[in-house]
């Protein structure tokens, strides 16, 4: 594939991506607190995260032929895969899902997203990725890294929050607190977006910017929809708590 292709295909996915994000302001996806019937046959919650995250380590595996052969490229693949191996054979063992089902069509188009924004990393730091020597003293090396290792922390700090906020065999949603939930709805959702803002920094690249704005698409309306739903449910919900952006959004 040129490079004139694959920058045609990444601002295409792109586009789609800012559909999805309007989209999403409308229709909330029907998994987790906002499933809901009529989205055809379901899958257990579990399974349903293990396969649609695993995905996207196969196929950026397979895009990279195998594992990207230069030293940083190697540290960008260790970083992404980092996240994907957490979300995909840690994290879902760890949430209390006993009895909750996603619908198939969602764990389906999880891993249609997967598949392409893993397939263009993957590709782009095998075919095209070109880094000078010295790269990690560049500035956006630097920056970039310290805002995804900032992103990881606060993603992970907040899901290990709403982990143990039931006890096992509980099933009802609590207000969560502590931490940068005192000041957002879904901190999770935050820390993933800085995360990937920070590796789109750190590597400069196309598909990178690609993922984030897909990761953005999906995760600020979802993170929005929280906000109203505890609202919603919550009469002693803090009024004070924004929903993605501390003390702005």
């Amino acid at each position: 594939m040129s490079w004139e292709t694959f920058c045609l295909f990444n601002y295409i996915w792109m586009g789609v991506a800012v559909c999805t994000f309007i989209f999403l302001f409308f229709l909330s996806a029907p998994y987790g607190r906002h499933v809901r019937p009529g989205w055809g046959p379901t899958v257990n919650n579990r399974t349903g995260w293990v396969v649609m995250e695993f995905t996207v380590i196969v196929v950026f595996l397979y895009a990279a032929n195998g594992w990207p052969k230069n030293g940083i490229t190697t540290f960008f693949a260790g970083c992404f895969l980092l996240h994907y191996i957490n979300r995909s054979l840690i994290f879902p063992f760890r949430i209390h899902t006993s009895g909750k089902r996603m619908p198939v069509v969602i764990m389906l188009s999880a891993m249609i997203f997967n598949t392409v924004n893993g397939f263009f990393l993957g590709y782009y730091f095998s075919h095209f990725a070109d880094y000078p020597p010295d790269w990690r003293n560049h500035w956006p090396f630097i920056g970039g890294l310290i805002l995804f290792a900032g992103g990881m922390v606060i993603n992970w700090q907040a899901d290990n929050i709403l982990i143990h906020l039931r006890k096992p065999g509980e099933t009802n949603y609590k207000i969560p607190r502590g931490s940068l939930f005192n000041r957002i709805s879904c901190p999770n959702h935050f820390g993933e977006t800085l995360e990937w803002a920070g590796f789109a920094l750190m590597t400069w690249s196309l598909p990178a910017l690609t993922f984030l704005i897909w990761t953005a698409a999906n995760l600020i309306p979802r993170a929005v929809a929280h906000h109203h739903w505890y609202r919603e449910h919550f009469p002693d919900y803090p009024k004070e708590r924004k929903a993605f952006i501390p003390y702005i959004w």
